[in-house]
C-alpha cells in the first residue's frame, strides 16, 4: 500500500516547528517512516499515521479512529494507527505529532 504524500508533507511541515536535527525518512511498515535521533516516532502507511506515543496509547485506544499495532498477532505497545477521523481538524494534527515528538525523548531505539 502507498503512503499518502499529502499526509507526508503535512508531518514534514510539522517537525520543522521542533528544534530537532537529527530528522531521516525511511521506508518501513509499508510507507514512510519519520526517525527522530535514530528512533522511529512518526510513520504514514496508507492514508493513517502511525504514531508512537508511549504509554499514553491505552487510553488513546478509546478515542474514535484511533486502533492499536498488531505485529505478528501481537499488540505492540506505545504505538497506535490514527485515521484521517482522529485528525480532522489542525488541532488534532498538532496533538499528534506533539505527543509523538513528546515521547521520543524517552523511547529507545530498536536494537539494529
Amino acid at each position: 500500500m502507498a503512503h499518502d504524500e499529502k499526509l507526508a508533507d503535512k508531518i514534514r511541515e510539522a517537525l520543522t516547528g521542533f528544534e530537532l536535527t537529527d530528522i531521516e525518512e525511511k521506508k518501513m511498515f509499508r510507507g514512510l517512516c519519520f526517525m527522530v535521533n535514530g528512533k522511529m516516532c512518526i510513520c504514514v502507511s496508507g492514508d493513517e499515521m502511525l504514531c508512537r506515543i508511549g504509554p499514553g496509547y491505552k487510553d488513546a485506544l478509546e478515542l474514535n479512529g484511533v486502533r492499536g499495532m498488531i505485529r505478528a498477532g501481537k499488540a505492540l505497545k506505545d504505538f497506535v494507527f490514527v485515521s484521517s477521523e482522529a485528525m480532522k481538524t489542525k488541532k488534532e494534527f498538532d496533538s499528534w505529532i506533539n505527543r509523538s515528538v513528546a515521547f521520543n525523548k524517552f523511547a529507545k531505539a530498536t536494537k539494529k
